[in-house]
């Protein structure tokens, strides 16, 4: 009995020690678990640390890099800025070089007789051979532009005014503008410079071997009337008339008729003319040159060129070609022309008038200059619609070929 109940306690105490050892393996077991686990998650958040410590510094290091990499390229720029800042003040220190300007200040009276494009261009090529030698509209220059629009008496009172105001010289454009200037001038010391005078001579603002009758120079217009001759008689070979419109008291028209009727015999022409008086002559003096004549050949006259329009309206009506003197009325319409450019006219008319407000020289001192070379310029509008074929060789030398015609836009 004894000995059943001793087994049982013993069993019963074996089975509480086992329940003991097994509750301690467990709890170790536990505690060696959870102190992994706890290790492991501090060893990871070790890590993190480390890592983000890692990235800080990289951060860090790459915004240190970039503005280190800012700031140079802010030098950069700014070394470019100034660079380019001096180089645009060198620029302008050597355009100022060029650009001169003559020291003063200078007052031109520009009388001009007539308003076309001949007169005006000639006034365009004097103010930019002013500039040209240092005389520029503006800074060292004043001028006083007036047109007379064809009247004598206005251009009178025009040049009048001019000397009573005692401007530092007159430009005078076309024949009776300079004459009117030189006279009203003449007692005065203001030099009188003149351009598009056909011939100074016969207008006596010059001597016969070319010097000046006084304090007056200038530039002249003469027609290359050969020239045009042989031009006329190349288009229309089978002409034998040739009419003239002029003014009889442009000293410079009666002068080149002169000339047509000495050359136009050599080219088997005959010439017929016809005088005016003021443009209020011009209609009936057209119809009634226009049933005389095969072709008409216009002047620089310049009561004529103002009415050109009239003319060609009444020339195209009657079938009959205008030859013209310059460019300006070949693209209004005139068939053709041989003649002078009036703006390297009105140049040269600029460099003479330079020589004289530097001091250079005074008017009387210069001899009047003309342009010895002619252009020839062609309408192809204008023989279309006349029927005139013009020769391809011609054709080809123009300086240029309008293809409209001016008056009828």
């Amino acid at each position: 009995m004894k000995t059943t109940m001793n087994r049982e306690v013993i069993t019963r105490m074996k089975h509480r020690v086992k329940r003991i050892v097994g509750h301690k393996v467990i709890r170790t077991i536990n505690h060696i678990v959870f102190g992994v686990i706890l290790s492991t998650f501090m060893l990871i958040s070790m890590l993190g640390l480390a890592a983000c410590s890692n990235d800080t510094r990289s951060t860090s290091a790459e915004a240190d890099t970039k503005n280190e990499a800012s700031q140079e390229d802010r030098k950069n720029e700014s070394s470019q800025e100034a660079e380019q800042q001096s180089n645009t003040e060198k620029n302008v220190s050597n355009n100022s070089d060029k650009d001169e300007i003559f020291e003063g200040n200078f007052t031109i009276g520009i009388s001009q007789f007539a308003q076309h494009g001949s007169l005006d261009n000639c006034r365009e090529g004097f103010l930019l051979g002013l500039a040209e030698q240092g005389f520029v509209e503006g800074e060292n220059l004043t001028i006083d532009y007036q047109n007379a629009g064809a009247e004598m008496a206005v251009a009178s009172q025009i040049a009048e005014n001019f000397v009573g105001k005692s401007y530092d010289m007159i430009m005078a454009v076309a024949t009776p503008a300079a004459m009117h200037a030189y006279n009203a001038a003449m007692d005065k010391d203001i030099p009188v410079i003149y351009s598009a005078v056909s011939d100074p001579v016969a207008a006596e603002l010059a001597q016969p071997n070319g010097e000046s009758v006084g304090n007056i120079t200038g530039t002249s217009d003469a027609l290359p009337v050969e020239a045009q001759l042989k031009m006329i008689r190349e288009i229309m070979p089978d002409a034998e008339t040739i009419g003239i419109l002029y003014t009889t008291s442009e000293a410079n028209s009666e002068a080149t008729v002169k000339i047509y009727e000495e050359l136009a015999p050599k080219y088997d022409f005959e010439l017929v003319t016809s005088g005016i008086a003021t443009s209020a002559d011009i209609p009936l003096a057209t119809d009634n040159i226009l049933t005389k004549v095969d072709c008409l050949s216009n002047l620089t006259d310049n009561t004529v060129v103002e009415s050109l329009p009239t003319i060609l309206d009444k020339a195209f009506a009657a079938n009959i070609p205008v030859f013209g003197s310059e460019v300006e009325q070949v693209d209004l319409g005139c068939l053709a022309s041989e003649g002078v450019d009036y703006i390297t006219l009105g140049k040269k008319t600029g460099y003479l008038a330079a020589q004289v407000l530097r001091g250079e020289k005074t008017a009387n001192e210069l001899n009047f200059e003309t342009i010895s070379e002619s252009f020839l310029y062609v309408n192809s509008a204008t023989a279309e619609k006349l029927g005139v074929e013009i020769p391809q060789s011609m054709a080809d030398r123009a300086l240029e070929n309008f293809s409209e015609i001016g008056v009828l836009k």
